[in-house]
């Protein structure tokens, strides 16, 4: 049994729509992939659920082993998922080893966490049921449904397969439809550790495909991509009461303080909102700095952002625009910013070209321009001074979004960190969250709802499983109708004594 699902048409026995994936660097075909229709998403779907049982089954233990196999064929194979990652997307060779890397560290921490995080553990019963053992586990809620993004479709989709694996699920992958190869290259490399069982598959195919993933007899949905379609996906999913997992991107900001490193900010900054060509969902896009350091932390940016360029050859910084319709966003923001008063420091409107987009660094933007406001997507800075970090937070706050961040300072780092409200922020570093396993990773607000990664993101693959079983016979029987007065009494002097304690209201 094929991991790949190859759909069939009901017109002609003979043909099968297909779709191409596109260097985005040059035009040039990658590769040409099956549309998925609906009856073959349920299809998959149900060779998910019929391969769950099997899955489930095998135990933390056996899940685990099977997963480490998995882990080592990738680890193997790494130069060639990295450069499929490479085609697809355009972005440079070491940054796709870079997610990929990060995706088997991933792998690696879900599958021998699993148990710990998931299995049975006893729990306090409590004075008043004190003659039951208590205990809780996380049980796989069946089959899961990924609809995973274009700009990370290794590291980003992998944050909800391995952990959903890991839990017991098993899982209908539906990759963008840029970086379909990807997704099947996944799919048919995890087949072979589990000798073709449909444990792991993946149904290529565009909008059509994802909607028909959203309708399926599935369990849960974890989809990333833009908020607009996210609502989509959340309307599709109520359909069948399918709860849903939601990471729909930023509009990050890097704080940088008045005693901060400004040249490890000004790095920080320019890879954090550059690298990938900015297609980064927790990647940053304004920068907000402390008025004091403001003209040194510019002079640091735009000496550093000189040798950052974009381009497809080797020594590129970053690739192409992978969806082409993205430019028009990146053009349109960057003109807003101009035409309302923005500082154009390097590149600009300009900078936009027909498939790259190189390096623009924008100073005293308007806080009411779109490239303030929404989500830009590209190598694009917007830099502006703050009189304190209480303006910085309330900058950074004043906003639908919610979902990652940096504060680059030597002594308030954590102070001012801890008041951002976002799902994720690092200091005195950008993205490093997202780098360790045991964290969870998410956002709040238009970014989404729900978490990957962590023992956050191996329980929200499951249902907490409560089960209680009586050491002995209670001292107070109370769930029997064969209970009397005395006993009702017994009971209240006890609740009493337990929790009737002294009041701490002041007196009037």
């Amino acid at each position: 049994m094929t991991a790949i699902i190859e759909p069939t048409t009901t017109t002609d026995p003979g043909t099968t729509e297909t779709f191409e994936s596109l260097n985005p660097a040059n035009g040039d075909v990658v590769g040409v992939h099956p549309v998925a229709s609906k009856e073959d998403v349920d299809a998959a779907v149900a060779r998910a659920r019929e391969a769950s049982a099997w899955w489930r089954e095998l135990g933390f233990e056996g899940r685990q082993e099977l997963l480490m196999q998995w882990k080592g064929v990738i680890t193997r194979r790494m130069a060639q998922l990295a450069d499929l990652v490479h085609l697809e997307t355009g972005k440079p060779h070491g940054d796709a080893q870079l997610e990929i890397a990060l995706a088997i560290d991933h792998l690696n921490w879900a599958a021998k966490h699993a148990k710990k995080v998931l299995g049975r553990h006893k729990v306090s019963s409590g004075l008043l049921m004190a003659n039951q053992a208590s205990y809780v586990q996380y049980q796989p809620l069946g089959v899961i449904g990924v609809i995973g993004p274009w700009n990370y479709p290794v590291f980003t989709p992998m944050g909800s397969i391995v952990y959903a694996l890991s839990a017991g699920n098993t899982v209908v992958f539906k990759p963008s439809e840029y970086t379909p190869g990807v997704g099947r290259w996944l799919a048919e490399s995890f087949a072979e550790v589990v000798h073709g069982r449909p444990v792991l598959q993946t149904v290529t195919g565009l909008g059509e495909t994802g909607n028909a993933l959203c309708l399926a007899d599935i369990d849960k949905l974890a989809f990333t991509g833009s908020g607009r379609t996210g609502k989509k996906v959340m309307a599709a999913c109520a359909t069948n009461l399918t709860p849903v997992i939601i990471e729909a991107g930023g509009k990050d900001v890097l704080i940088v303080d008045e005693d901060a490193d400004l040249a490890a900010a000004a790095d920080a900054a320019i890879w954090s909102g550059m690298a990938n060509a900015g297609q980064t969902c927790i990647g940053t896009e304004r920068v907000y700095v402390h008025e004091k350091v403001f003209d040194p932390f510019m002079k640091e940016l735009t000496d550093q952002v000189q040798q950052v360029r974009a381009g497809d050859d080797a020594t590129a910084s970053f690739g192409p625009i992978t969806m082409p319709s993205q430019i028009d966003i990146i053009k349109s923001h960057l003109d807003d910013a101009v035409a309302k008063g923005a500082n154009v420091v390097i590149g600009g409107p300009e900078a936009v070209g027909e498939r790259f987009v190189q390096p623009t660094i924008l100073s005293h933007v308007p806080e009411d321009s779109t490239e303030m406001t929404e989500e830009t997507f590209g190598p694009t800075l917007a830099v502006n001074p703050v009189k304190t970090m209480e303006e910085a937070v309330e900058r950074t706050n004043a906003t639908a979004y919610g979902l990652a961040g940096a504060v680059f300072s030597k002594k308030n780092g954590m102070a001012i960190a801890e008041r951002i409200r976002s799902g994720m922020t690092s200091i005195n570093a950008v993205t490093a969250f997202a780098g360790v396993p045991s964290l969870p990773f998410g956002g709040v607000g238009e970014s989404g709802f729900g978490r990957i990664h962590g023992p956050d993101g191996l329980k929200e693959f499951t249902y907490a499983k409560a089960i209680t079983r009586q050491k002995y016979k209670p001292l107070l029987a109370l769930t029997t109708f064969a209970r009397d007065a005395k006993t009702d009494k017994r009971a209240a002097t006890l609740i009493n004594l337990m929790h009737g304690g002294k009041s701490t209201l002041p007196k009037k």
